[in-house]
């Protein structure tokens, strides 16, 4: 009975410790700087990036950087404020709650926000390239 208990146990463990973690699924959107017509709903738009700090591919630097950008909101085609925010990983918590309280519900589990184009050394960015992804748990 003993060695019975002792292979169903062992072969419960087995099994337990070899069930992999679910991968969480991701997506993402983007807020531009182009108008879109929507006539019901929040809507965001990025107005400007007014400052961006961030240390450049290929080069080495002592710290990450961050990115001012104005963002504009608009209510059923009304403008209702603007926003100046700093992003980068010190204010993700900050930014997380001010976007979820205008992104649709399916989109307020906000897990990331960046500011794109990345820069590169040598290459500077048109200021009308800039635009913000938001990485969201599905």
């Amino acid at each position: 009975m003993k060695k019975l208990s002792l292979l169903f146990l062992l072969t419960f463990i087995t099994l337990c410790s070899g069930q992999t973690p679910q991968k969480l699924k991701t997506q993402s959107f983007k807020i531009t700087q182009t108008e879109c017509i929507k006539k019901k709903g929040f809507r965001l738009q990025l107005k400007s990036v007014i400052a961006d700090s961030r240390c450049p591919e290929g080069v080495d630097c002592i710290w990450a950087g961050e990115v001012k950008i104005v963002v504009m909101v608009y209510k059923d085609r009304k403008f209702l404020n603007e926003t100046t925010m700093t992003v980068s990983s010190k204010q993700l918590a900050e930014n997380t709650a001010w976007f979820s309280k205008y992104v649709p519900l399916g989109k307020k589990n906000i897990k990331n926000i960046s500011v794109f184009p990345y820069p590169k050394e040598g290459n500077p960015i048109d200021p009308k390239a800039y635009y913000i992804k938001i990485d969201y748990l599905k």
